[in-house]
């Protein structure tokens, strides 16, 4: 019985090593078995690079201040009889703001007026006896000395006469200066007196104060670093000046909204403020209906010029590496990942505009890189990525792109940390 269950167990252990059948191989065997379990090309979504002509601009912060600027003091001293315009309210030059009492320069004005009179008169007299004497000493019937006695008198008559005229006109310009004018068109402030006031000529407190306000200035600083590059790229043909050929300002208000009227470049700073390192720039903007004020806080974006073959890409396609440099990774002919050190201008929108590394053409990884590695052969699938920011190809409509250097000298690249843009397939474990 014992012989007969041992060779029972043994025949089945037979049959169980026979099931794998002749077609099956041990772990490892055998070369066809290795490429079956190879993996496939791993797949990244790439932009290809595209030269393009570009318009650049620079945002800067700044506030408005006044196109003419007027502070109101009286010329003569007196009382204040009235206050003629109304504050806040839109003045021409030459209008009557306040009336001092005339009183006293009207009788000045009289006597300088009954002055003149009396010198012409005696004028008249001086001029008459000379003659007559002139006819006389003639004849030796006066004599030569007292011929010369009424030369003189006529003479010292008439500059007496010019005396007094002078002291006439002197009379009306302070009878003028009674009535207080503006001496430019504008807005009139508050007034800082009132009727009976009592005002002493050019008195260090002003009355009021006269604005023009349409055109408008704009100030802003830009750092003297940003001044440098503009200047070496203009040099360089780089960069080149807009179809206008002088720099224009677009500006947005403190609500974010854009004003509806373009200004010009008028005063660019000629020193560098040593505490800030700025440099001032000075627009001039139309202010038609008034919407701007002095003081008021807007960013302008001033064009800089149109780069013929700009190069954008993607922020998230740019990485720094352990040393601080800028990175990219791109797909090269053997569809293999290559690692490019890049350098980055400026961001425009949720792009960097490129100032070297790449090329027009060149395949830069945008979506699974973290998937990936250098020297990985990979499937690049084209993608695209929509555009937030204000760039623009050359002489279309719409904003400049801009610039990312603000005022104070900011820096023109900023932090490479970005968010992925709008209009681009997330997917978990991409970049």
């Amino acid at each position: 019985m014992l012989a007969a269950g041992l060779a029972a167990a043994l025949l089945a252990l037979g049959a169980c090593s026979g099931e794998a059948g002749p077609g099956a191989k041990p772990a490892g065997g055998g070369a066809g078995g290795g490429a079956a379990g190879a993996a496939a090309p791993k797949e990244v979504g790439i932009v290809t690079l595209k030269a393009q002509p570009l318009t650049l601009a620079t945002e800067l912060s700044g506030r408005t201040s006044p196109y003419l600027i007027a502070e109101i003091r009286p010329q003569v001293g007196g009382i204040v009889q009235r206050r003629v315009f109304t504050e806040g309210a839109t003045v021409k030059a030459g209008e009557v703001l306040y009336q001092l009492d005339p009183a006293s320069f009207q009788a000045t004005f009289n006597s300088a007026q009954a002055a003149v009179r009396k010198a012409e008169a005696t004028l008249a007299s001086a001029r008459s006896t000379a003659a007559r004497n002139a006819e006389l000493v003639k004849i030796d019937a006066i004599s030569q000395q007292a011929n010369e006695a009424t030369q003189a008198a006529q003479a010292q008559a008439e500059a007496d006469l010019g005396i007094a005229r002078a002291a006439l006109e002197t009379a009306r310009i302070n009878l003028a200066y009674t009535r207080i004018v503006a001496p430019i068109p504008g807005r009139v402030g508050v007034s800082a007196v009132t009727p009976g006031a009592l005002v002493t000529a050019n008195q260090t407190a002003s009355l009021t104060t006269v604005q023009q306000l349409d055109p408008i200035y704009v100030d802003v600083t830009q750092s003297s670093a940003e001044v440098l590059r503009l200047k070496r790229d203009l040099a360089s043909g780089r960069l080149q000046r807009g179809a206008r050929g002088e720099a224009r300002m677009k500006l947005t208000l403190e609500d974010g909204s854009a004003y509806p009227h373009e200004g010009r470049l008028a005063v660019a700073g000629v020193e560098v403020d040593a505490s800030t390192g700025n440099i001032r720039l000075r627009a001039v903007v139309p202010n038609p209906d008034g919407l701007l004020m002095p003081g008021m806080y807007v960013r302008g974006q001033i064009e800089e010029g149109v780069r013929r073959d700009a190069l954008l890409v993607p922020q998230q396609a740019v990485t720094r590496n352990a040393n601080g440099a800028a990175t990219a990774l791109v797909v090269d002919a053997e569809d293999k990942v290559a690692r490019r050190p890049v350098q980055v201008d400026r961001a425009i929108g949720n792009r960097w505009l490129l100032g070297g590394g790449l090329a027009a053409g060149d395949r830069v990884i945008v979506e699974g890189a973290i998937r990936v590695k250098v020297g990985d052969k990979v499937r690049a699938v084209e993608v695209a990525v929509r555009d937030s920011g204000p760039a623009r190809p050359a002489g279309a409509p719409g904003a400049a792109a801009s610039g990312a250097s603000v005022a104070g000298g900011g820096s023109p690249m900023p932090a490479l940390a970005a968010p992925a843009p709008a209009g681009m397939a997330a997917r978990p474990g991409t970049r």
